[in-house]
């Protein structure tokens, strides 16, 4: 028992490390992966998914190599299985070829590129068949060279300044240079999500447990994951020991969510909380308050 208490205590601190040592670039993967799926939650799904297979073939390797590149690959395929497993038709075959085009130099318009990509909504590169997608995100989002996209998509130079200039023209011409952000009020939320965000609030903790499902399934991204009423009740417990948060519906993609701010002056949320509600009882809590990057890319509208 001891020899199995101590192997665990070493496999928890071996993902610790790996955590800490990839924590800088998860941010950057998350930018990647949410624009390739057109969703912040699934884009997490992803870089979570990723870290595990980089995790899981570490070991394996006979010397350490550069993070950033191999993440950024790994991601890569693992957001192409997600959208060939889900079925994702983008108007052109997911596997779609790039006619290459000759080498015309350095693009006089790669500044320009670069800010309406930023300012596009996550969920507007969908637009896109996937490697021009892939390769407007790496250039103009993350700022990738082109030399680092070839070999992250293993292109050739000229197909990636094809598909780059594909994606750009697509996106171009599919609605100007920004997305108006979301207004506010525009959804009034169910009453299930504003009774749970109302009793959350004035900390009736009880109350809160009374809206749940017998077999109510908690995943506090990156931390935990429990299930039934009386293990997901210690999450309440926790979240009482902390004054940064208010929680208000809102809407996320069409789908409804709590967002969660830090401080009552903060323009933004800090975080946000999905809800799966049946028969006006929560059946499934997804809370992202250790994974905050997810909200800079979240268009949250409050209800």
């Amino acid at each position: 028992m001891e020899a199995q208490d101590a192997r665990l205590l070493g496999l928890h601190e071996s993902r610790r490390q790996f955590l800490a040592l990839v924590a800088d670039l998860r941010p950057e993967l998350h930018r990647y992966c949410a624009r390739m799926t057109g969703s912040v939650a699934e884009g997490e799904d992803i870089v979570q998914d990723t870290l595990a297979r980089a995790y899981y073939l570490l070991p394996d390797l006979p010397r350490m190599p550069a993070l950033r590149p191999w993440l950024f690959r790994i991601a890569h395929h693992r957001a192409i299985d997600h959208l060939r497993r889900y079925d994702r038709r983008m108007g052109e075959p997911l596997d779609d070829t790039i006619d290459e085009m000759p080498d015309a130099g350095s693009d006089p318009e790669d500044s320009l590129a670069r800010e309406q990509a930023v300012f596009h909504a996550v969920s507007r590169f969908m637009q896109l068949a996937p490697v021009p997608r892939s390769c407007v995100i790496l250039k103009d989002v993350l700022g990738h060279s082109l030399d680092e996209i070839t070999a992250l998509l293993e292109l050739s130079l000229p197909a990636v300044k094809a598909a780059l200039h594909r994606g750009r023209a697509r996106l171009r011409d599919a609605g100007g240079a920004a997305d108006a952000p979301p207004a506010a009020g525009s959804r009034a939320p169910s009453p299930a999500v504003a009774r749970y965000a109302a009793l959350f609030n004035a900390r009736d903790w009880d109350g809160v447990r009374a809206l749940l499902s017998d077999d109510v399934r908690l995943d506090l991204v990156t931390r935990a994951q429990r299930e039934g009423r009386r293990d997901v009740g210690v999450y309440f417990a926790n979240y009482d020991r902390f004054d940064d948060w208010r929680l208000i519906p809102a809407w996320l993609a069409g789908r409804e969510v709590v967002a969660v701010f830090r401080h009552p002056l903060d323009a933004r949320p800090g975080y946000f909380i999905e809800l799966d509600v049946r028969d006006g009882q929560v059946t499934r809590i997804r809370d992202f308050r250790y994974v905050p990057y997810i909200a800079n890319e979240a268009e949250i509208a409050l209800s």
